[in-house]
């Protein structure tokens, strides 16, 4: 990684935040010849001094195959970014760059039981379906469909064993830059770039 000293977070407690609020992430493995990705929804625990990601993921699969092979692995999170254009600098003759903010989670994954599996994708749905009030809560669904299903999901649960962070938001320009950055992303119809602007205005 890029890492800066003025790039990163005063403490951990900033990075898992971060990882609670983008849980959509790269898995990537290695099979023994090439890497292995996939983009899945994951649940950031912490446990005393520990850190797991919990998940599921298809079971034919090639990243699936290749966890079973080989279980060091690593989360990449991802956050919103933008281009940065040194137009808008005091000094405008520098090179334009990227803000961008993200973490990189290594460790060891478990594949779990059914019955684990089954707790995962319960614990999954019953965070974006309310079970009191939506149609699609878990406990509505037919225990047969729910089962036909899970012969093809396996559950995963990651020990991290290193956390490694990019929190990069122009910290080491001047506050006239930094000013002049965030009213530029705010005029850009990009809503990424919005987010990156609200995400420098905390610091200013």
């Amino acid at each position: 990684m890029y890492k800066m000293p003025y790039y990163t977070a005063n403490n951990q407690d900033e990075v898992i935040a971060f990882m609670h609020q983008n849980t959509f992430v790269t898995l990537i493995g290695f099979d023994g010849e090439f890497p292995v990705a996939t983009q899945v929804p994951v649940k950031t625990i912490v446990d005393g001094g520990s850190v797991k990601l919990i998940g599921h993921i298809m079971t034919k699969t090639d990243h699936c195959q290749a966890f079973k092979q080989n279980p060091n692995v690593m989360a990449i999170f991802t956050g919103a970014h933008a281009y940065i254009s040194a137009s808008v600098y005091e000094n405008p003759a520098a090179a334009s760059t990227w803000n961008y903010k993200t973490v990189q989670a290594k460790g060891t994954i478990k594949l779990l039981s059914s019955a684990e599996t089954f707790a995962v994708i319960k614990d999954l749905t019953d965070k974006y379906e309310s079970p009191e009030k939506s149609p699609a809560a878990f406990h509505k669904m037919d225990d047969e469909y729910i089962q036909k299903h899970l012969k093809a999901i396996t559950g995963f649960e990651i020990l991290v064993t290193q956390l490694d962070h990019v929190f990069k938001m122009s910290q080491n320009h001047s506050v006239k830059n930094k000013e002049n950055i965030v009213a530029n992303l705010e005029k850009s119809g990009d809503i990424l770039a919005k987010e990156v602007a609200k995400e420098m205005k905390k610091e200013l």
